[in-house]
């Protein structure tokens, strides 16, 4: 059986779409499946450093594609998960030196290789966002909390059902109390106005950038409340589609109904 494409895209940059591509990915790898993670930002190259790979890389996406290496040449195994590996993109190529027909033939090799293929998609509408969804089953997207976010996701949700993929949603960086006081949007408030599924909230975290910077995957840090929302989010993605959506709770709400409870304060 082959494997199954997913992009996971965005309307905006800084939304913590790639943090959430390698997420994703080992939590997925983690679930037992065969994983592959391709960065598709041709000349932005992202991933690696995020998947703490990026001292070794001898080939990247282009290579593949143009034949210069072979796909086990170019795919990065990460030490640390079983069965997740990494093509990263190259950093000397513009985004033009692809067509959409290299990225299907590619697609074809890595569905045959792998059970889940996700392409992390450049930021933006075009050659780069082209070619990462031109061969995708499903596209998984990552919107904050915020106006500006939710208008650009809006677009990129409309040009994926334009292409007849089902887009899914993903809220990141949920601050819960900023939720609770009306500063921040809720996730009731963006399914509203984007009308997608919704398969996971994932709260802000220090974590995040702990993990970013070191290069050790979030979904193995026990006490990140973000990696466990991705490896949720995996699941869903794997088939478990009535594992219900957590909603991040205030701390300070939390705090409050201990401090009630104990007497204390009164």
């Amino acid at each position: 059986m082959d494997g199954k494409i997913i992009v996971i895209t965005s309307g905006k940059g800084g939304v913590g779409k790639t943090t959430a591509t390698a997420s994703i990915g080992a939590a997925l790898a983690l679930e037992g499946k065969r994983v592959v993670v391709v960065d598709m930002d041709i000349g932005l190259r992202n991933l690696d450093v995020v998947m703490g790979l990026e001292n070794r890389i001898i080939f990247n996406v282009v290579d593949a594609m143009k034949g210069k290496c072979k796909l086990k040449q170019a795919a990065i195994k990460d030490r640390r998960i079983q069965n997740l590996f990494l093509i990263p993109a190259s950093q000397s190529d513009n985004k033009n030196v692809l067509s959409p027909e290299e990225v299907v033939l590619f697609s074809e090799k890595l569905r045959r290789e792998f059970d889940f293929v996700l392409m992390d998609c450049p930021a933006g509408i075009e050659r780069g966002f082209e070619n990462s969804v031109v061969a995708a089953d499903e596209a998984v997207v990552i919107c904050t909390p915020d106006v500006s976010s939710v208008r650009d996701a809006d677009r990129v949700i409309g040009l994926l059902y334009a292409r007849s993929i089902t887009p899914k949603l993903v809220v990141n960086r949920i601050v819960p109390d900023m939720v609770e006081k009306g500063d921040m949007l809720s996730h009731i408030d963006m399914v509203d106005v984007l009308s997608i599924e919704l398969i996971g909230l994932v709260p802000m975290d220090d974590q995040v950038v702990i993990s970013t910077n070191t290069g050790a995957p979030l979904v193995l840090q026990k006490k990140s409340m973000a990696g466990t929302a991705f490896r949720r989010i995996a699941m869903r993605l794997n088939g478990m589609t009535d594992l219900p959506i957590r909603v991040p709770k205030s701390q300070e709400r939390f705090w409050k109904k201990i401090s009630t409870r104990l007497g204390i304060g009164k």
